[in-house]
């Protein structure tokens, strides 16, 4: 079985390494590690969950924010941190990640927004990615904790990504960064967040790559296939997802295209840096991905886990797919040269 999964992942770096447009890896047979372990991980989901977390968000968005504080709280957990990284504070909202060996070495950033519907999630609840990532030694991570919703609706967390590029910039010879090699990534809605900030970037060739996972690319309920048939029961219900846009677009346009960033015309995704989109295929936000990156002009690659499901990269349980996508990361980050032309 060990021998199988580790061919599987240099299929996965061969396809990348070579500029696939996009492909599914070969995970979706019934007794697959990733469907396996994707079947286990939504069974261990407590009964109710999603419900509880929707009626919080509602109660917030009439004022009563006392059980979505707890919502955030039980979702702030410190994850430990490999021996080989060290994560330190640089203020309130931004950590940086690095290798212990690669402190004062000239490197790639990640700068890195969580997901969360965007009205929960925290530095904390990335880490268990930021910290693999860092732990390679050939990428440094940042990660941005962003103000929430339904307290702050659109653009308030958009705003606070764009400053955290802004602050990784301006201070990329203290960080031994490369600002030339920027990546911003996120994951469900810090990939909406990631994509926004790209698209609304007034700096050339800033951020130099997109790194998203089953980013969240229409902040309403979009009718599609994957969206009716995977709407319960696969680690994010269309119940809660509807709650999530209603929080974010208070007083906006849902259809605005800084925050349905799906609605851009293709002229405009053409635009878009060298983006990687990572996505689980029994996932209500499937086809929002395909489409986005359909309409991209070939400079989004996608690449789907067709039996994973959302969440595998933040929460515990879907290891075979964190691992892959892990691998995949790396590569696309650090081989500039496998870029889309």
């Amino acid at each position: 079985m060990l021998n199988k999964i580790v061919l599987r992942c240099v299929f996965v770096f061969i396809m990348v390494h070579y500029g696939f447009a996009a492909y599914a890896t070969d995970d979706a047979r019934p007794d697959s590690v990733m469907r396996l372990q994707a079947d286990d991980f939504l069974r261990s989901m407590p009964t109710g969950l999603q419900q509880l977390q929707s009626s919080a968000i509602v109660k917030a968005m009439s004022g009563d924010t006392g059980d979505l504080e707890r919502v955030r709280e039980s979702r702030n957990t410190v994850q430990q941190i490999s021996e080989n990284v060290t994560a330190r504070m640089l203020s309130t909202d931004y950590r940086l990640y690095e290798h212990k060996d690669r402190v004062d070495r000239l490197q790639p950033l990640l700068i890195y927004f969580h997901g969360g519907g965007w009205t929960f999630g925290s530095i904390n609840s990335c880490a268990r990615f930021c910290n693999a990532m860092a732990a390679t030694g050939e990428v440094k991570v940042l990660a941005v904790d962003y103000r929430l919703a339904p307290e702050h609706p659109f653009p308030a967390g958009l705003d606070d990504c764009i400053a955290a590029l802004d602050y990784a910039i301006d201070n990329a010879s203290s960080l031994n960064i490369d600002p030339e090699r920027i990546t911003v990534g996120g994951d469900s809605s810090g990939g909406n967040l990631a994509i926004a900030l790209a698209l609304s970037a007034c700096r050339p060739g800033v951020p130099e790559s997109l790194l998203l996972f089953y980013p969240v690319t229409k902040a309403f309920a979009d009718g599609s296939a994957s969206w009716l048939t995977y709407g319960s029961g696969y680690g994010l219900d269309a119940e809660i997802m509807e709650v999530f846009n209603s929080a974010y677009t208070i007083g906006s346009d849902p259809r605005d295209c800084r925050i349905s960033v799906g609605l851009c015309d293709s002229q405009t995704l053409s635009e878009l840096p060298r983006t990687l989109l990572v996505a689980a295929g029994r996932d209500i936000l499937s086809d929002q991905g395909k489409e986005f990156a359909q309409k991209s002009c070939g400079r989004v690659k996608r690449v789907e886990f067709p039996e994973a499901v959302h969440l595998f990269i933040t929460v515990v349980g879907q290891d075979c797919a964190f691992d892959k996508a892990v691998a995949l990361s790396l590569s696309f980050i650090t081989d500039v040269c496998s870029g889309i032309d």
